[in-house]
């Protein structure tokens, strides 16, 4: 087994014994309606992404690949994903870029999934033509880019130049015709952030922020002193970030993980902006504890689940949830005043 597969697996044993943190979205608190005046099947949640549609507003998010467990991990995902009809995202395709003998731990999805929407994953720092591959290794719908600085910054052997970063991204934008997501890894995205994405053309962000899978604490955890743990809290929550990215959401596609742990979270964050939601531990620790079919109905119950709050809330579809009012704690108000952001209208 070579070092970068023996830290995916490490990754996985990790995430699964991850300690699991309070929402972030607890801060949120939405508006009661007493007569929603709509039935449950005037519901319909699906959502746009750039050019493609999805039928429901939930995706399984980036987990792993690149070793024969995570390839394991993939086929049963692929199989969640396609019994649920939600998309879903490969974890990072680096090791098969480099060792064409992982390509299967990864091409196992499309095979399993063939006609559901997949997307690609690569790291900023990947050159064009390592993109391009990526894409064409799954037949990928879209392409995700992962940022993830924090976390090569705490890895033992993790990279410390990201100088290049924004340009190579722009040349990967111009270059590939599928969507391209940019998404952090959990730490979530400042207005900065998302102004620098803009003006390089990104028009679609996921904002996953801190509050769930915490690359930090994981790459903490196999360092030999586990001398970083004071940088576990860093970056911004989801519920943060989301607040960060109301200024841009008139002209970018916002996208929210990281601690969604609840049908609930789920809806708050797509009432505060987002476009869709991603899960990424819940699905792996239930699929690895439970097996395929516990996972399958945890999807099937949380999609139910955001419907049944969507009719109490009397919001037909993803618009009319983006205009559903809601209440900030003091904390999410102070920082929401203190970054100067303008509030989307409600």
């Amino acid at each position: 087994m070579t070092t970068r597969e023996q830290r995916k697996d490490e990754h996985i044993r990790l995430a699964l014994s991850h300690p699991v943190t309070q929402s972030s979205f607890d801060g949120i608190q939405l508006v009661h309606r007493s007569i929603p005046a709509i039935k449950r099947s005037d519901i319909s949640l699906e959502t746009q992404i750039d050019s493609l549609t999805l039928n429901f507003p939930l995706y399984i998010n980036a987990m792993t690949g690149g070793s024969k467990w995570a390839g394991e991990i993939n086929r049963k995902l692929a199989i969640i994903s396609r019994e649920t009809d939600i998309a879903m995202a490969v974890g990072s395709m680096h090791a098969a870029l480099k060792n064409e003998e992982l390509i299967p731990t990864y091409r196992i999805i499309r095979e399993i999934n063939p006609h559901g929407k997949v997307f690609a994953n690569i790291g900023a720092d990947v050159p064009l033509s390592s993109a391009a591959r990526a894409v064409d290794m799954l037949t990928a719908d879209a392409l995700q880019i992962h940022l993830n600085a924090p976390q090569e910054v705490v890895m033992p052997e993790g990279g410390r130049d990201f100088s290049d970063w924004l340009t190579n991204i722009e040349g990967i934008i111009r270059s590939v015709d599928v969507p391209v997501i940019v998404k952090e890894v959990g730490f979530g995205m400042s207005a900065e952030t998302l102004e620098q994405l803009r003006g390089i053309g990104v028009q679609i962000v996921d904002v996953s922020g801190r509050g769930g899978t915490n690359f930090i604490y994981i790459e903490n955890e196999r360092r030999p002193q586990k001398d970083q743990s004071y940088l576990s809290e860093w970056g911004q929550t989801t519920s943060v970030s989301l607040l960060e990215s109301q200024p841009f959401q008139q002209e970018m596609t916002i996208l929210a993980s990281g601690g969604i742990q609840s049908p609930l979270d789920a809806i708050k964050s797509i009432v505060l902006g987002a476009k869709a939601a991603g899960l990424s531990r819940a699905v792996l620790t239930e699929v690895e504890t439970n097996g395929l079919e516990a996972a399958i109905q945890l999807i099937e119950t949380f999609k139910a689940h955001m419907i049944d709050i969507s009719l109490i809330l009397g919001a037909r579809n993803i618009n009319e949830l983006h205009q559903v009012p809601y209440v900030l704690s003091p904390e999410l108000e102070s920082w929401q005043r203190q970054r100067n952001l303008k509030e989307r209208s409600k």
